[in-house]
């Protein structure tokens, strides 16, 4: 009786003498041990079953049953097929990689409000633009911050809200003085790239028209005051805290 034995090995383990060692360990009987008889932890004398459920088995409906042997007989005919190769697609058991793999990248078609379209590139495709600009953290915060005005300080004792807690203003289109909205994004992100809003992080929601300013609230006034300057915003800007809402606008 011949055994016929179909092994599989990477291109860096081929070596005749390894392999047939690795095939002869294959076809060697697995030791076995003789297994030690069962003792049952309840008392069991085969008049009447140990344990007694509760409810009654579930019933099975036809249809049920129908599609559980459609399943098998599916499983069967994929189990039974000539076709067993389990390395199909591995690269790592291809015997030669003529090139790395390319990344996929999948971005996000974000229509824009009318008036800020983007513009096309060189190849005729539209730009991609980012949505999220952080400042990185610094243990150097600008020494003009001055403490929070009576009135936010009062809200926040109110809402019992820690200095520290995490909050939002909002910059729409309505108040950009003559600017796109674009130009106000741009203009933000060179003043968080050169870590003038401390703790912030930003991102723009093209279809609200809206960019969003995350900071702690210790330093929210501080925050309010300088994009209202930088940007030339001319109306008013709300302060937005998770679950409570709109808290302060200057």
């Amino acid at each position: 009786m011949t055994t016929e034995i179909i092994l599989h090995y990477r291109p860096c383990e081929n070596d005749p003498t390894q392999l047939s060692k690795i095939a002869e360990k294959v076809i060697q009987d697995f030791p076995t041990r003789p297994q030690s008889r069962f003792i049952p932890w309840f008392p069991y004398d085969g008049s009447r079953l140990p344990v007694k459920p509760k409810r009654s088995p579930p019933a099975i409906s036809r249809e049920a049953v129908e599609d559980v042997k459609r399943s098998l007989t599916i499983f069967e005919q994929e189990v039974n097929s000539p076709s067993y190769d389990c390395t199909v697609g591995l690269l790592e058991f291809q015997p030669r990689l003529t090139r790395r793999p390319s990344m996929l990248w999948r971005s996000l078609d974000v229509q824009a409000p009318p008036g800020q379209l983007q513009e096309p590139s060189e190849q005729g495709q539209q730009r991609k633009r980012r949505a999220w600009s952080v400042s990185l953290p610094s243990s150097q915060c600008p020494g003009e911050i001055l403490p929070l005005s009576k009135k936010l300080q009062d809200t926040l004792k109110t809402l019992s809200l820690h200095s520290l807690y995490r909050a939002r203003w909002t910059i729409e289109h309505t108040i950009c003085n003559h600017q796109t909205l674009e130009d106000i994004w741009a203009k933000l992100n060179r003043i968080i790239r050169h870590n003038e809003l401390p703790s912030c992080n930003a991102t723009i929601q093209r279809h609200l028209s809206q960019i969003w300013v995350f900071c702690d609230i210790i330093y929210c006034e501080y925050v309010g005051n300088l994009l209202k300057k930088r940007l030339a915003l001319t109306g008013k800007i709300n302060l937005f805290v998770h679950k409570y809402g709109v808290i302060f606008s200057m």
